[in-house]
């Protein structure tokens, strides 16, 4: 029997973003790349930028409802107002407990008919699908009024070895 293949790297993308608007249209431009069963993970410190990328990921999804972070209720579903997917959108930040606690969340049943944004999900949702997009914002710490962030874009599986990410970077 053969071991399943490694999540083939679609190669990394990196970006420099300078303020909150670019943050957002690089959320709608994002958008424009999702699909229904699209699984995307965030990673970043607090303040990063992580819930300013999905509101804008929303507005190029169409969206029903402000998109906010969904820190104390762990997960919204913003429907969609056209023919498009829901988007999900986890805060898995205060879930201690891996997959168990993702799985309370059903995410694999939400999965193939959504896109699924998940917050702080690293150790979390990875066993979701081994087909996912990973963007981890980088910004300065520290006593610092900087807006500039870098961001990596990083598609993992098939699914994502097909799409020309440099797109994000127009």
């Amino acid at each position: 029997m053969e071991a399943p293949a490694a999540p083939h790297n679609a190669g990394d993308l990196d970006l420099t973003v300078t303020s909150p608007e670019q943050m957002r249209e690089l959320g709608r431009r994002l958008a424009k790349l999702l699909r229904a069963g699209d699984l995307v993970m965030l990673s970043g410190e607090l303040g990063a930028g992580k819930t300013t990328l999905t509101r804008g990921l929303g507005e190029g999804l169409g969206v029903r409802g402000a998109v906010t972070s969904p820190t104390f209720v762990i997960a919204r579903v913003h429907p969609s107002l056209g023919e498009g997917p829901p988007l999900v959108h986890v805060d898995a930040y205060r879930l201690s407990g891996g997959l168990d606690d993702m799985e309370d969340l059903d995410l694999d049943v939400s999965l193939p008919e959504s896109v699924i944004v998940v917050e702080w999900g690293e150790g979390k949702v990875e066993e979701l699908t081994e087909e996912r997009l990973q963007l981890v914002i980088h910004r300065a710490v520290g006593d610092t009024t900087d807006e500039v962030r870098h961001v990596t874009v990083t598609g993992l599986g098939e699914r994502w070895a097909q799409v020309d990410l440099s797109v994000l970077s127009a």
